[in-house]
């Protein structure tokens, strides 16, 4: 079988199981209601907090949330592999490895963009309107450039989800390092380390999503690390592939 129809049935997959749809329904559900939330808060500060804010992360602030549903839908995705034998009917269909990975990583890939893009332009627009006069500081180049980073950054944390399932071969796994790791660990990390935290996937990530930011990395320059770490993952994802029997 080809990379088109066996990403054909890599998306027949995923459409079809109410649970991965959801996932994707919640990415969009939590950053908008999240994002509101935080643009809320910032409407009503004064004094010193005022002065402080980034209106564009003010708006885009649920995606912080989102990601962790973003980061279920790919573990989910890749660990219904894992159950009930699925791996040796997917290789029986194709049998080369390598190709089938390409497929289901495109398979979660795809989706998770398109959402991610809608949700960057819903969120924006959202925030924007909850966050009042306050919002006029953002130009509409930092509101196109905070759409189309939600979406990129979204991605990459669902590639990376998957691949690290695809090492432990259990979403459980995977969810048990990345949920402690993006709510507490980095956080804590980031309080202690100094610049050290910079490069972490998340931080690095996320700065795309300010107006404005400190330190070593500029908006494109996070995703670019990011995407390193994306890449790492997905790498050690498809040795695992190729060297474990299904």
């Amino acid at each position: 079988m080809g990379f088109a129809p066996a990403l054909h049935a890599e998306w027949i997959k995923i459409r079809t199981l109410r649970s991965l749809v959801g996932g994707l329904c919640a990415v969009l559900s939590a950053t908008v209601a999240f994002s509101a939330l935080s643009a809320s808060s910032a409407d009503a500060a004064t004094g010193t907090d005022a002065e402080d804010f980034d209106p564009l992360y003010s708006v885009l602030f649920g995606v912080s949330f989102g990601q962790i549903a973003a980061i279920a839908f790919a573990t989910t995705a890749v660990a219904s592999e894992f159950q009930g034998g699925a791996l040796r009917l997917s290789l029986a269909a194709v049998p080369h490895r390598g190709r089938w990975f390409a497929a289901k990583l495109t398979a979660i890939a795809l989706p998770v963009l398109t959402v991610g893009l809608t949700t960057g332009l819903i969120t924006v627009a959202v925030g924007s309107a909850v966050l009042g006069e306050k919002a006029d500081e953002l130009s509409t180049a930092d509101c196109l450039r905070g759409a189309l980073g939600c979406a990129v950054y979204l991605t990459l944390m669902a590639l990376l989800a998957a691949g690290l399932t695809a090492v432990l071969r259990s979403g459980t796994a995977a969810l048990s390092i990345l949920v402690p790791f993006l709510l507490i660990v980095s956080f804590v990390v980031g309080d202690m380390s100094g610049n050290v935290a910079d490069l972490l996937p998340d931080r690095a990530g996320q700065v795309v999503l300010h107006s404005r930011w400190e330190g070593p990395l500029g908006p494109w320059a996070g995703l670019a690390v990011t995407a390193l770490w994306t890449a790492t993952a997905v790498a050690a994802g498809a040795w695992r592939v190729r060297r474990r029997d299904a």
